[in-house]
């Protein structure tokens, strides 16, 4: 199976560039983990210049292809042509906690050095025999290595990486063992920045980073002449920085190739599934038509049926090439059934659709929450915040601003120092944080779901609203995923149908397709909706209200409500 298949205005079934040889490519990749497959036959070329996101469905196996492709985990089976170069950026650094950011950073550049070092000797050597084409073709081959990694201007790229991510004030003896996971993130993207490898792999790079950080990456990674392959959930990152998309989630033809930008593989990703799916259609249609066709002419060849009128010579002349004319027709009927029959295309998988409404909608006009004075110290610091019934809210800031404590003392999960949190009598408020638990693990999604709505013959099924997956559906939550916890945690508080829904990172953990949906929903539900958001495409994409958070506090200038004509 190719990874990189046409489809349709991608321009062809591989992300080459004219004239580029592949400098990463990939063969037939087999790989499953205790007897459950994870990557089945899966196939890429990557040139120099183009930079390949991989997207899909969590567990679809992007991570895996990733160490795979970096050399962290063997396949089993398929073959990989990789530089001797590669950065891989995972989420853990591959150095001891005892080394410092100075050390890591030197270690990044050691190789710079020793390019700068080979090259030195080597134009020494090519002054001493200038007609030596052993010298000649050596120093060649060196100073383009050189200038592939730009090695001039390493020591100037290093102090741009480290202020570009944000970890320029953290001190150079500083162990890592003394940083936060996010300085430690930042710092092992710096170190691969410095070194500009040949291939870059990078798996979620914009965890832990800020806005500045993101584009600071973005533009990076443009500029790099090797090839990079990534997966990330940030729509945004994935459409500024990417040149081809590899969809890994089950398709016609099995993993697709998209050229062009996220935005691009939006618009062909659904006229693929379209085609899919009317070619299915037709397909089903003729083998019905096929099936009823033999079955019918089968009737009509019934060597027991009685001669008519005594006409024996008749029907023995006539009667034979009839009959021979019959057998000929259903024999070709019956053939082209076995070719469809064994070459059908298989129905397109049903895709988790949100399909719910988000809340339960609205009583009356006026506001339905309303907090004043509200003080939580060292985290929060808020005045005034009224939510009209119908009201929408995100609420934005950079980490530790106080977005999540905001929402949290808006469902009286937390109780401030000072100040009141009002509901409307009668209304409902639910709250979904980053962190999902269970205090029942060994319950099912369906059986939570059922002991919620149980009084609420009116609640949708859990099935109807596209949130989990069928096979999900009788598994232990303590066995499920984070993002399919996640998923779970957003049906059973939309399955209690509130009139205010709280949300902390709504998009975190879902598929880019399901974010999508989760995004429209938003826009549509009936009654008051509240999100602390970083992904920048919903934030790109919102039309309510905006409050935005620094240090705890509402940062001037920005309406902590719709305007009364905006409501």
């Amino acid at each position: 199976m190719q990874a990189f298949q046409s489809s349709g205005g991608t321009g062809g079934g591989t992300p080459g560039g004219a004239g580029s040889a592949p400098l990463l490519r990939a063969r037939d990749l087999v790989k499953g983990y205790g007897g459950t497959p994870v990557l089945d036959g899966v196939s890429l070329d990557v040139a120099p210049g183009q930079r390949l996101g991989l997207v899909g469905e969590n567990g679809v196996g992007k991570s895996t292809l990733l160490r795979l492709l970096a050399g962290v985990e063997e396949a089993d089976g398929g073959a990989i042509e990789r530089p001797s170069d590669v950065g891989f950026g995972r989420q853990e650094l591959p150095y001891p906690p005892h080394m410092t950011l100075g050390e890591v950073v030197e270690q990044a550049l050691d190789g710079m050095r020793a390019i700068e070092r080979r090259l030195a000797e080597q134009a020494e050597a090519l002054r001493l025999r200038p007609e030596d084409p052993v010298v000649l073709r050596d120093y060649g081959e060196t100073l383009e290595l050189a200038e592939a990694h730009d090695v001039w201007d390493a020591d100037r790229r290093a102090e741009m990486a480290l202020a570009g991510l944000g970890i320029a004030g953290v001190a150079a003896d500083r162990p890592l063992s003394a940083m936060s996971g996010g300085e430690r993130t930042r710092l092992g993207l710096a170190a691969l920045l410095i070194r500009r490898p040949r291939a870059l792999l990078l798996d979620e790079p914009t965890n832990h980073l800020d806005d500045d950080a993101v584009a600071f990456l973005e533009d990076r990674l443009r500029a790099l002449p090797g090839v990079v392959v990534l997966a990330s959930h940030d729509r945004v990152f994935l459409d500024e920085v990417c040149t081809g998309i590899l969809d890994l989630d089950p398709a016609q033809d099995g993993p697709t190739y998209y050229g062009g930008a996220y935005r691009h593989y939006l618009r062909e990703k659904a006229a693929h599934r379209a085609r899919w799916e009317q070619r299915h259609q037709a397909e089903q249609g003729e083998l019905r038509r096929l099936r009823e066709s033999v079955r019918s002419t089968a009737r009509q060849i019934n060597h027991a049926r009685p001669i008519r009128d005594g006409n024996k010579m008749a029907y023995g002349m006539r009667g034979d090439a009839v009959q021979q004319q019959i057998s000929r027709r259903i024999r070709n009927v019956r053939r082209r059934l076995d070719e469809l029959e064994r070459d059908q295309v298989r129905k397109p998988p049903a895709p988790l659709r949100f399909a719910g409404d988000l809340t339960g909608g609205a009583s009356a006009d006026g506001n339905v929450l309303m907090a004043r004075g509200i003080e939580v110290p060292g985290r929060l610091v808020l005045d005034a915040l009224d939510v009209p019934a119908d009201g929408r809210l995100l609420v934005t800031g950079a980490n530790g601003a106080g977005k999540s404590t905001l929402l949290a003392v808006l469902a009286r999960r937390l109780e401030p120092a000072a100040g009141t949190v009002q509901w409307r009598h009668g209304s409902t408020v639910a709250f979904l944080e980053q962190d999902v638990t269970f205090r029942r693990p060994e319950l099912t999604p369906r059986q939570l779901y059922a002991a919620l709505t149980a009084e609420r013959p009116e609640a949708p099924r859990l099935t109807d609203l596209g949130l989990v997956a069928p096979r999900d559906l009788d598994r232990p939550v303590g066995v499920l995923s984070v993002g399919q916890r996640r998923r779970l945690a957003l049906a059973l508080l939309v399955g209690n149908s509130p009139h205010v829904l709280l949300l902390d990172e709504p998009t975190n953990h879902l598929s880019l397709a399901l974010a999508e949906e989760l995004e429209e929903a938003l826009g549509t539900a009936p009654g008051a909706v509240i999100v602390a958001s970083h992904d920048r495409w919903l934030r790109r994409g919102w039309t309510g209200a905006r409050l935005r958070l620094a240090d705890g506090r509402v940062v001037p200038g920005e309406p902590a409500a719709a305007p009364e004509g905006e409501r």
